[in-house]
């Protein structure tokens, strides 16, 4: 997005894993879902309906997974997919949305830092106008999500002590 919010840009990264796991069920810790979390599934998924693909359903461990990574980022200070420690995106999701014995297994990710008025609708805006992370959101394979919105009045680090909202997507499939 070409236009600066609250005198710095927001930034985007995406990441997919793939992998053909079994391994053993286990159930992630569920996190509260705000309205800004509730209505950027409700965006994403007119999105997805509009492109003929199937909506996803909000899936407590691929939240809580979210939710963690979100607030380790701004209590951080950084933006990345790896966890703070250099844990890998994929492994740091696996703990919360495991493969539960299932023949294929799919994550993916989308991230946004902005000023702290981002709209729903303007988070969607973003992520379309990026061909990685569009490819991500419609990438029909999908069946769950886990959406984490996180405000702060001031954050460390590569955020230079200002406010921001930091969101995390956490996508997955277990077949």
């Amino acid at each position: 997005m070409g236009a600066a919010l609250s005198g710095f840009r927001p930034f985007l990264v995406l990441a997919v894993v793939v992998a053909a796991l079994a391994a053993a069920s286990g159930a992630g810790a569920g996190s509260s879902v705000t309205p800004l979390d509730r209505a950027v599934l409700a965006q994403l998924n007119t999105f997805r309906a509009a492109h003929g693909l199937h909506t996803l359903r909000l899936s407590r461990p691929l939240d809580a997974a979210a939710a963690q990574h979100s607030h380790e980022m701004v209590a951080r200070g950084y933006f990345a997919h790896n966890s703070a420690d250099g844990t890998s995106f994929s492994t740091r999701i696996a703990r919360y949305y495991r493969p539960a014995g299932a023949r294929y297994y799919s994550t993916g990710e989308n991230l946004l830092w902005a000023s702290p008025s981002i709209s729903p609708a303007a988070a969607l805006r973003m992520w379309i106008a990026s061909p990685p992370h569009r490819r991500n959101l419609l990438d029909p394979h999908w069946r769950q999500i886990g959406v984490s919105a996180v405000h702060v009045t001031s954050a460390p680090g590569v955020y230079g002590n200002r406010p921001v909202t930091v969101m995390t997507t956490d996508f997955g499939v277990r077949r």
